[in-house]
């Protein structure tokens, strides 16, 4: 019997089983595919984000969803611990723009062999192309998981890091909401997060692979502001993507009624100021048309498309603009309209939001308030943040402080005994 079972083998799963061997348990990991961290092999395009150069409290303003559940475990294991880690496996790490941080080599195979090489040397016990069936309990504990082939592992407690449902073809098949459900668990339904968004105007689409650098990007519902920022975003054939509209995607209502999406294209003058400039550019250039005299405020294509999208000819001279028109230019200018139709589908997001309640778990244990001997880590828990390397740091805390948990919890038990 292993003192604690890891099921998964993504970033939280080889977490949880390192620093559960190195608390003295004897660890078996089960992962369904044929290699571990899937997953982290794709992320950051390859590249590996792995974590976030920031402290504790800066880390969590980046946490739309539940961020003080994850209290106890950054205090835990931070990112400076994660990289520490790294470094001591002969895994170099540099810290880049936004304190993004990369493996030296931006390959994110160097994170999980470092990884893979810590967990051998502390005797955790992989078992890859194992699929896990079902969780058997005795008394409200469980006493062993039995795999898709029918063998059963006793076991002394059970990490599930199974993931969510973002990018099903790295394992992800939402297999650990079933267990969690079967064990008693309230499950939120699964929803995609950074993720591109579907709009519903036609436009967006005609300006396909357009990207718009320095732009300030807001989204509301009715009066409230539920998000607002200044970077970069892309036109798609779907709609718009990027990393603005993927952190946008993390603070969408469940009912997208009423939500709307602006983008202030010249986020770096004021409205008086561009009015002023529309009106100094329109006298000097009066002969111009005003699709033409616009490249010098925007992209090209974009520039072409605008007179219509402010209601105005494609032929209108810079001469010919009234006064309200030219209003009407600097009020698309500053807050251009996008109607948001639906998030992209969930296996095209980043991570998924939903999952295991975090009111069933114990946030300095990551251990279940409704079996003992059972532990949450990774994506599987309701907990999302936005992009930059949080989401893998979560990964790691949470996967790192309930492997110490479950080990200490068996160190207890067996005194106990």
């Amino acid at each position: 019997m292993a003192d604690v079972i890891v099921i998964g083998g993504g970033a939280a799963g080889m977490a949880a089983s390192l620093f559960a061997a190195r608390n003295g348990a004897s660890v078996t990991l089960l992962e369904q595919n044929e290699k571990l961290g899937k997953k982290v092999y794709i992320s950051g395009k390859g590249r590996c984000n792995l974590t976030n150069d920031c402290d504790r409290d800066t880390f969590l303003s980046q946490v739309p969803r539940n961020p003080r559940f994850l209290y106890a475990a950054l205090s835990f294991f931070s990112p400076q611990d994660m990289m520490a880690l790294l470094e001591s496996a002969g895994c170099p790490v540099t810290v880049q723009r936004g304190r993004r941080v990369f493996p030296s080599t931006e390959k994110a195979s160097d994170v999980t062999r470092a990884l893979t090489s810590l967990m051998r040397s502390a005797g955790v016990s992989v078992r890859l192309n194992t699929a896990v069936r079902s969780l058997e309990t005795e008394d409200g504990r469980i006493t062993a998981v039995r795999t898709v082939s029918g063998e059963r592992i006793p076991a002394g407690a059970v990490i599930l890091c199974t993931g969510g449902i973002s990018y099903p073809a790295t394992g992800s098949t939402g297999d650990g909401y079933r267990l969690a459900a079967e064990l008693g668990h309230t499950v939120l339904p699964p929803s995609p997060v950074l993720v591109g968004l579907e709009t519903a105007d036609d436009w967006p689409r005609s300006l396909q692979g357009l990207s718009l650098r320095n732009v300030t990007l807001t989204l509301s519902r009715g009066k409230k502001t539920l998000y607002e920022e200044l970077g970069e975003m892309l036109f798609t054939h779907f709609g718009i993507s990027g990393p603005l509209v993927l952190e946008a995607s993390c603070h969408l209502p469940e009912d997208l009624s009423g939500a709307s999406l602006r983008i202030d294209l010249k986020p770096g003058l004021t409205a008086e100021q561009l009015d002023a400039r529309l009106q100094r550019d329109f006298s000097a250039d009066g002969k111009k048309q005003l699709r033409t005299e616009l490249n010098s405020l925007l992209p090209a294509r974009l520039a072409d498309l605008f007179p219509r999208l402010c209601g105005l000819p494609d032929s209108l001279r810079c001469s010919q603009i009234t006064g309200e028109q030219r209003r009407r230019l600097g009020g698309m200018l500053k807050a251009l309209p996008l109607t948001i139709r639906a998030p992209r589908p969930v296996a095209e997001a980043i991570v998924t939001r939903g999952g295991v309640s975090v009111k069933e778990v114990d946030p300095a244990t990551m251990r279940s308030r409704i079996v003992p001997n059972l532990y949450f880590a990774g994506e599987l828990l309701d907990v999302d943040a936005h992009t930059g390397g949080y989401n893998l740091q979560i990964a790691w805390s949470t996967g790192a402080l309930a492997g110490r948990s479950a080990a200490d919890c068996q160190w207890q038990d067996s005194q106990q005994r």
